[in-house]
């Protein structure tokens, strides 16, 4: 299929600033976003890994699934928008606290990954009855309809995609939002809340998909701009590409949907049953519970496992070798990791080739390089968390 042209694709609201910044822009998700600007991938990764790095996530999709006949009782209202989310879900989303951030999966009656999401629930008890969901960008339109049909006309889907998403990441990142948004740094990770700044509402979840501390910031489009400039004021804050936000993903240990999850891979399978929630569990009521219930327990023909490759990246769809030159897996992502200073993937194996040490082969270019199983995250995850709310 030919590639969109650059000047048909969508634009976010920070489109200007990025071209003012010489970002290098790219067609992503049916979006023109930046890869990279002058410093290059490699600088802009170390960047975040040692200070703070922002990034335009403006494509995903993120929204508002509101309960539209209310009782004003909170917790029986949190319990009614909830139920029409949860059969979709294999997370616990009723038992969410005021002002959580749960990571789940929609999942097709296969037990299948139709695409991964965060779901929160408000802080303030006067939007009871509301989740702020967000999803990939390449499923949205999907993922949006499937959740409207679920909800049959009892709650109504809001999206927000129009705004700016911005996500403010690394070690510096608390320090810099002290300053502008100094209650947002009273969020643990996986919290969330809203916060007022220069005549508009920020909704402010300290999340992130680096494995490091941070932010992500949703801003009305007429504000985005401004919010940026603000940022980038910050000397510690440089603008960061999609090429490092997925090589940072990668050391993370993090799945990319489209590319580590789709609809034939269960949670079990991908590594993880952290999202399968227990209430769910022990009631099964989820879908694909049979299947990923007899995986959870063992009964697994391929898990997700890090691999640390010698030579070159192995690129997605690489080859992976057992001792006997057999085929017995495939590379899902792979890439270069600029904090190891070596090549490293996440692929599929069988469970007895899954142990960390274990040797393998990858096929890259016709050639087999060797390859290590290893744990992840490859770079140790970084967030704050603090006492559950």
């Amino acid at each position: 299929m030919a590639e969109i042209p650059v000047q048909d694709l969508k634009t976010t609201p920070l489109n200007a600033r990025h071209i003012a910044l010489s970002g290098r822009m790219v067609p992503f998700g049916g979006y023109a976003l930046p890869v990279q600007y002058p410093t290059g991938i490699m600088a802009e990764h170390k960047w975040t890994r040692e200070h703070a790095g922002l990034f335009d996530v403006s494509h995903m999709g993120p929204s508002f699934l509101m309960l539209k006949d209310k009782t004003g009782d909170a917790e029986a209202d949190h319990a009614a928008i909830a139920a029409l989310i949860e059969p979709l879900i294999c997370g616990d989303i009723k038992g969410l606290k005021p002002g959580q951030i749960r990571y789940t999966l929609l999942l097709n009656p296969d037990g299948g990954a139709i695409d991964d999401l965060m779901i929160a629930r408000p802080l303030d008890s006067a939007w009871a009855g509301t989740l702020y969901i967000v999803v990939n960008a390449g499923t949205k339109d999907g993922d949006w309809a499937h959740i409207e049909a679920a909800a049959g006309g009892k709650a109504v889907l809001n999206r927000a995609d129009n705004c700016g998403l911005l996500a403010l990441q690394g070690p510096d990142a608390v320090a810099v939002m002290a300053a502008i948004v100094p209650e947002a740094t009273e969020l643990g990770f996986m919290q969330y809340g809203s916060f007022k700044w220069n005549g508009t509402t920020l909704v402010v979840a300290r999340s992130g998909y680096t494995g490091e501390d941070g932010f992500e910031i949703l801003v009305e489009p007429e504000f985005a701009q401004a919010f940026w400039d603000v940022l980038l004021a910050d000397e510690r804050v440089k603008p960061i590409g999609l090429g490092a936000r997925d090589s940072l993903r990668l050391e993370a240990g993090l799945p990319l949907y489209g590319h580590d999850l789709n609809e034939t891979i269960s949670p079990t399978e991908a590594g993880l049953n952290f999202a399968i929630s227990k209430r769910r569990r022990e009631v099964a009521d989820f879908p694909g519970a049979s299947r990923i219930l007899k995986e959870f327990a063992g009964d697994l023909s391929r898990v997700r496992v890090g691999l640390l490759v010698d030579g070159a990246p192995a690129r997605e769809g690489a080859e992976i070798l057992d001792s006997t030159g057999a085929v017995v897996g495939v590379v899902t992502s792979g890439g270069f990791a600029p904090t190891l200073a070596r090549a490293i993937a996440l692929a599929f194996v069988p469970p007895a080739l899954a142990t960390p040490g274990t040797k393998l082969g990858v096929s890259v270019r016709g050639r087999v390089q060797t390859a290590e199983v290893a744990p992840t995250p490859f770079v140790p995850h970084r967030y704050f968390r603090k006492a559950k709310i």
